[in-house]
């Protein structure tokens, strides 16, 4: 601008590296606002010399910036490479045009013209050190033809009267530049130190975020290995109930044995919890959609609280109401832990009468229903001003209860965040000293309205009455009993081995119509032994092979079939999805693989 558009770096050695780039970018953003300044400066000249001169020094003006523009385009690249230099010598010779202005205007000897030179040549000095304030060497360098002008016209004014009062005009000309560039470097300096510890922060936030996310990633192998060590005696457990509800039992006996179950399961379902709580905070929590029965789903729910209630004295009276299908599309995991920590809540804190737990459906098509999960209780209620802080994490409505029953106050919170996320809410009505009422609202897609027929009875039997050899490798004892219990009792013939190696060996030497083969055990691991009998020229090379793992990972399951099996099962084991693909042991691996397909694809759906 006014000639002091182009700023160079590497006149002297303290110069900061970039500071003609900087320069520069700043005079190429602002070259439209040049052109104005000129024609305002050519309208002054009008005013004293005429319109000839005034437009042959626009013209001239004009003509030079734009030489100077294209110029400092061109080369702006390069100013880190010694070019720097450059931009001084034009942006000199471009201001030395500017500076013929007031030169003209005093010399016109039209009334004003000492005036107008005056202004001009303080308004060139004020638009360089403005333009180039951080750079007042440059800019001392770049006004020089301002200083050139300036002593011309002292010059005429020697031995004359105005020749002092001019002279005065420089020192206050030079203090207005001074304040100018001390108050802008000033400011300047505030702002690179803000920079500077803006900077620190960001470098201190970037640490403590690799921090944060190592400890995360620890975190999740530990939560991982936690649920795999916990998923091995739950195999156990509820393998043994699935083998005590094939004996006879008494009605209470079936029923306590039910709870054990529906227990079991809801454990592992926490297991599962475990490892997805995190996903919450990140926002990336998945929910699984899948066929579920109400009926199914009530049982699972109630089952573990009526005992509870009973054991406090407690009546627990569950029902239905409204329009209920049989069954619905949804989370039965997600919908289990929400409720289940409110039908906990109810026992935990009501010490006499009812809890009543309600599943009410409104239709609201042929295909969706809204679902209002209600449980009440006879408690002692929550005060109006504690509900507003009852779904607040590490919360407890009162201190005392949380010496009394224990708990972190992170139930209700995780309770409401997940109904949330289903698209559901969670509402509270309670009146102190008459109980509390909570309610969870979702609604589903309707598979079914009509009623769920009850689960066949699952047994190790194979179409057609065919025994297999079966080889079961399981280092865990009690998964190797129930796994021979279970398949001994439709005669199946059954050949244990603890560890990878000693199934290895037996393979060598005994054909098996199956191989079931569990993946983590000492010695040697169950994919290690499944590629040395899919390599080695034994009877069992081509014989079927299902792996076992408590881990339910996408990936988990791809290397178990890159290294050699057939289908992979999930610990704890599903007897279910275990029968039918010992229904397709006669037709080998390929079948057993179809149906493994077939299952995956079914699940992915």
């Amino acid at each position: 601008m006014v000639g002091s558009e182009g700023v160079a770096t590497g006149l002297t050695a303290e110069q900061r590296p970039g500071e003609a780039a900087q320069a520069l970018t700043a005079i190429l953003q602002t070259q439209y606002l040049r052109y104005l300044i000129i024609a305002s400066w050519a309208v002054g000249l009008l005013s004293v010399v005429g319109w000839q001169i005034a437009l042959l020094w626009f013209v001239a003006t004009i003509g030079a910036g734009a030489l100077r523009g294209a110029f400092e385009r061109h080369l702006s690249e390069r100013v880190g490479s010694g070019w720097g230099l450059m931009f001084p010598a034009v942006a000199t010779a471009t201001t030395a045009v500017w500076a013929t202005a007031p030169v003209i205007a005093w010399f016109s000897g039209k009334p004003f013209g000492h005036e107008l030179a005056v202004t001009l040549l303080v308004a060139g000095y004020v638009l360089v050190f403005a333009q180039l304030r951080s750079s007042p060497r440059q800019a001392m360098v770049i006004s020089s033809p301002y200083g050139v002008g300036a002593l011309a016209i002292v010059a005429s004014l020697w031995g004359g009267p105005l020749f002092w009062p001019f002279l005065a005009s420089v020192p206050l000309t030079a203090a207005g530049l001074f304040v100018l560039v001390t108050m802008t470097m000033l400011r300047e300096e505030r702002i690179r130190t803000f920079q500077e510890h803006q900077a620190h922060l960001i470098e201190e936030l970037e640490s403590a975020r690799d921090k944060a996310n190592a400890a995360s990633e620890a975190k999740s192998n530990f939560l991982g290995v936690i649920s795999h060590e916990l998923r091995t005696p739950m195999n156990g457990v509820l393998g043994a109930a699935q083998l005590l509800s094939a004996t006879r039992l008494e009605a209470t006996q079936r029923e306590y044995l039910s709870i054990i179950r529906n227990s079991g399961d809801n454990l592992l379902s926490l297991l599962n919890d475990i490892l997805d709580m995190t996903k919450i905070e990140a926002g990336k929590m998945t929910f699984e959609v899948v066929d579920v029965s109400i009926a199914d789903l009530n049982r699972r729910v109630t089952g573990p609280f009526e005992a509870q209630a009973e054991a406090k004295g407690l009546v627990f009276v569950s029902e239905f109401e409204g329009e209920v299908p049989a069954v619905v599309r949804g989370d039965p995991l997600r919908v289990c832990q929400v409720v289940q920590n409110l039908l906990s809540n109810a026992v935990k804190f009501t010490d006499r009468g009812e809890i009543r737990y309600r599943i009410r459906g409104e239709r609201l098509s042929d295909t969706r229903v809204r679902f209002d999960f209600i449980v009440t209780d006879s408690g002692a209620g929550i005060a109006p001003h504690d509900l507003e802080r009852l779904f607040q994490p590490f919360t407890q409505v009162d201190a005392s209860s949380t010496r009394r029953f224990g708990g972190t106050g992170l139930g209700l919170t995780i309770a409401r965040r997940m109904a949330n996320i289903m698209g559901g809410d969670i509402t509270v009505q309670s009146v102190l000293g008459k109980g509390s009422t909570f309610v969870l609202s979702l609604e589903a897609e309707v598979v079914e309205w009509a009623e769920a027929q009850p689960d066949e009875v699952i047994d190790a039997e194979v179409e057609g009455g065919e025994r297999l050899n079966v080889l079961v490798v399981e280092d865990h004892p009690v998964n190797r009993m129930i796994l021979e219990a279970w398949m001994s009792s439709a005669g199946h013939i059954i050949s244990a081995a603890e560890n990878g190696q000693i199934a290895v060996d037996a393979a060598a030497t005994q054909p098996f119509d199956l191989i079931i083969m569990d993946v983590n055990m000492p010695v040697m691991d169950g994919l290690t032994a499944t590629r040395l009998i899919r390599d080695g020229e034994g009877p069992n090379r081509d014989t079927p092979v299902v792996v076992l793992s408590a881990s339910a990972r996408n990936e988990d399951h791809e290397a178990g079939l890159e290294a050699g099996a057939d289908a992979y099962l999930n610990k704890p084991i599903d007897f279910a999805a275990l029968a039918a693909l010992m229904g397709q042991v006669s037709g080998g691996r390929t079948a057993l693989r179809a149906l493994g397909e077939t299952t995956r694809n079914a699940m992915a759906a």
